[in-house]
């Protein structure tokens, strides 16, 4: 490779590639709650914390001597990681496709946002909700709707076994409930 195509140093007002925070898909489905979620957060960021930042950024600039100026050095570091975090929001908010789980309320059928139970080989129950890719919280017993386990329970009914392909083999599960949230009175 020619040395006219690399980059031999990387000063600190360059900016960083985007991280690759999700996997890309087709689709992004989110639920309203998720949506207005990522939409606070980004309203946060640009008429919040990005200004205080740049206000510090601004007075440290104007101290003099860049070089050795922490508060400019971090303040441009943490300005660089708002905009990479504005631009992440930005770009999945204009992919979402905002679903409303609450439409199946009543239903037995596992769709975006359902809530199902389900009963594993070996007896356990585990409970998991089916969101979006960018509101999923494992901790919470949230997965993703392109995770291996909604992938296999996405349009099963109750009573219905379906297999599960896991690291260790495809295992039998049998799904016990599913449940949504009700709709919202004020919509």
């Amino acid at each position: 490779m020619s040395k006219a195509f690399t980059r031999e140093t990387e000063t600190d007002d360059e900016p960083e590639g985007d991280p690759p925070d999700a996997a890309p898909v087709a689709k992004n489905y989110i639920t309203p709650q998720g949506y207005a979620r990522l939409r606070a957060e980004l309203m946060q960021l640009i008429d919040q914390e990005r200004p205080q930042v740049v206000e510090v950024v601004h007075w440290a600039a104007s101290n003099g001597d860049r070089s050795e100026n922490g508060d400019y050095i971090y303040g441009k570091k943490r300005l660089r990681e708002i905009d990479r975090r504005i631009r992440f929001l930005t770009r999945r908010l204009e992919l979402a496709e905002v679903t409303d789980p609450s439409v199946h309320h009543g239903g037995i059928q596992a769709f975006f946002g359902a809530t199902v139970t389900y009963a594993e080989e070996s007896g356990a129950r585990r409970t998991v909700t089916i969101l979006g890719i960018d509101e999923a919280d494992s901790a919470r017993g949230q997965v993703s709707w392109i995770a291996p386990i909604a992938r296999a329970l996405l349009k099963a009914r109750e009573g219905d076994r379906v297999k599960l392909a896991t690291p260790l083999g495809t295992q039998e599960i049998e799904v016990i409930s599913v449940s949504y949230p009700a709709p919202d009175a004020a919509a």
